[in-house]
């Protein structure tokens, strides 16, 4: 049997009422090969079926497999950096990463069991990746960072300070947020509910991007909900909301936006990655 078919299988007799305390040797076999599929980069949560940023799709299986790993374990009581801590899975081996030449440094970068990080990523501390999700290669998760679980972070991202890439584990249809190769996420940016970021765009400093938010695209000339298309500067701007005209918001009101340009060679050259960090 395949991997993907231990996890169906799993699946439906969680569904039919498999409890942890149930569970067997095999099935954490099963659990415990699922976790490290994840980790090497092997099976994904999501997955790219075209050209363009709207064409990802979730692994349904995989965002279930995840799920498992919550429900058919018990939570146990753990050590991190000599401090007791409870939770259903451990931190990840980090034993592996120096083969590849990613970084994690100390006193606070936490990998959870069932992360991926990439050949030569940095993770500098504080930072936290969840269960789930995928760092490529040589991507930069700043200070104060958090990927969500399930999270796809494609090659040569740049995440700035304090930024929060929030994952999607339920519903298990729904592709989680996704940002693709050579993106820079000025520091202090959001991404939640499964808005995907195009492949070299370049995001202002404390933008939030989730779906509910339009983006002006001025390259285009429409407004879109749910991702950034590809090669785009965008940035934080408030535009005139519908209410501007009542009796209560004298002088208007304003509703936040995101205004989405081409990326100049000025604004590429700012945020340019020296090779001499990642050799």
């Amino acid at each position: 049997m395949s991997l993907q078919s231990d996890v169906d299988d799993l699946w439906h007799r969680y569904d039919d009422g498999l409890t942890a305390g149930d569970v067997t040797d095999g099935d954490r076999a099963v659990l415990d090969a699922f976790l490290d599929a994840l980790e090497a980069g092997e099976v994904r949560a999501a997955e790219k079926t075209g050209a363009s940023v709207t064409d990802w799709v979730a692994n349904e299986w995989v965002k279930r497999g995840v799920l498992l790993n919550f429900g058919l374990r018990e939570t146990e009581r753990r050590e991190y950096g000599g401090v007791g801590y409870y939770d259903v899975l451990p931190l990840r081996d980090t034993d592996d990463l120096a083969a590849g030449g990613a970084r994690n440094t100390p006193d606070g970068t936490v990998l959870r069991r069932g992360a991926h990080l990439g050949d030569d990523a940095i993770m500098m501390s504080p930072s936290f990746v969840n269960v789930g999700a995928y760092v490529g290669e040589g991507t930069l998760v700043d200070s104060c960072d958090t990927v969500g679980s399930c999270a796809q972070l494609g090659e040569g991202v740049k995440l700035g300070a304090n930024t929060l890439v929030g994952g999607v584990l339920e519903p298990v249809e729904d592709a989680p947020v996704i940002v693709e190769e050579g993106v820079s996420l000025g520091a202090g940016c959001r991404v939640t509910s499964g808005f995907r970021v195009g492949a070299n765009s370049v995001v202002g400093e404390n933008t939030l991007l989730t779906p509910r938010i339009p983006v002006y695209d001025l390259v285009e000339e429409e407004v879109i909900h749910g991702h950034l298309p590809e090669n785009r500067r965008a940035f934080a701007r408030f535009v005139e909301s519908s209410v501007s005209d009542h009796d209560l918001f004298e002088g208007g009101a304003y509703k936040p936006a995101v205004v989405a340009t081409h990326v100049e060679e000025e604004t590429l050259e700012a945020t340019r990655r020296e090779d001499a960090l990642r050799e």
